[in-house]
């Protein structure tokens, strides 16, 4: 019989964040697969667990995947942790998740912290509906691409940045959203030098650039407050008519039509030739 895979939420930094149950489940298990061994160990230390420790992050090879499967395949049941907060969010504990599904391993969650509910908590911005986007790339069409996505928003958009890349993301951020746009910048969440600072995008971006950030970053973003609209196919006759009148012949006007509008070409065609 195939052990259990557990995934384990632990503390963002106060260890007294830790519940009981996440406790007595890495105390028992016995192997704990974690991002960061070394960051791991004194918890584990601090709980009393004698677990085997392993690694597993980003860059993993496909073995330490395996080894972690055949562990589970052997019956012996395995923890899921990252260095902070709640496996699998904007880290790699999703692909051994899926694996073990896919093997009709038994995945069982340990709820506790995570840095999103805690910054959504204390950030004063709305948190009804939210977008979590973790980490934008660094540079390029896909950072400029979720930038506008934040902008757009209707809802509060949550993300992640390391503290030395933070003043560039409020700059970047105030470009796409508009200066006055509101955002909490929340840092070292439940640690001693906790602090969470709200104001518009580009407060908060002065504020930074002169009081440099340490420590673990999460960016709280104020939705639009604006639905977002998606843009109507154009009239499929009164785009015809506007086709044939630049020269086009029926058959390529019903072409395109069909593309544009999303109807059939059977229809386009039959409309074209009705005018």
């Amino acid at each position: 019989m195939a052990g259990t895979l557990y995934v384990v939420a632990t503390p963002l930094g106060n260890l007294e964040d830790l519940s009981p149950r996440a406790v007595a489940t890495l105390t028992r298990v016995s192997t704990v697969a974690a991002e960061d061994t070394r960051h791991t160990k004194p918890l584990l230390a601090h709980v009393g667990s004698r677990a085997e420790l392993v690694s597993f992050h980003a860059h993993s090879s496909e073995a330490a995947l395996r080894r972690i499967l055949e562990l589970l395949g052997s019956g012996k049941d395995v923890a899921l942790v990252t260095d902070a907060g709640t496996p699998a969010v904007s880290d790699p504990g999703a692909a051994l998740v899926t694996a073990a599904r896919e093997r009709d391993i038994a995945v069982v969650t340990i709820p506790g912290p995570t840095a999103v509910a805690a910054a959504l908590s204390v950030s004063g911005l709305g948190a009804d509906r939210y977008l979590f986007l973790g980490f934008l790339p660094r540079k390029g069409g896909e950072r400029r691409r979720l930038l506008e996505t934040v902008a757009a928003s209707e809802w509060t958009v949550v993300l992640f940045e390391a503290p030395l890349r933070l003043v560039e993301l409020l700059h970047d951020l105030a470009a796409a959203c508009g200066g006055e746009r509101r955002a909490a910048v929340a840092r070292e969440l439940t640690k001693l030098f906790e602090e969470t600072r709200a104001g518009t995008l580009t407060e908060l971006g002065g504020y930074y650039a002169e009081a440099p950030p340490r420590g673990e970053v999460t960016v709280v973003v104020a939705g639009s407050g604006k639905p977002v609209r998606e843009a109507q196919p154009p009239d499929p006759t009164a785009r015809a008519r506007a086709l044939l009148a630049q020269g086009m012949t029926r058959r390529d006007v019903a072409d395109q039509i069909a593309t544009e509008t999303g109807i059939t070409r059977n229809t386009a065609y039959r409309l074209v030739n009705e005018l």
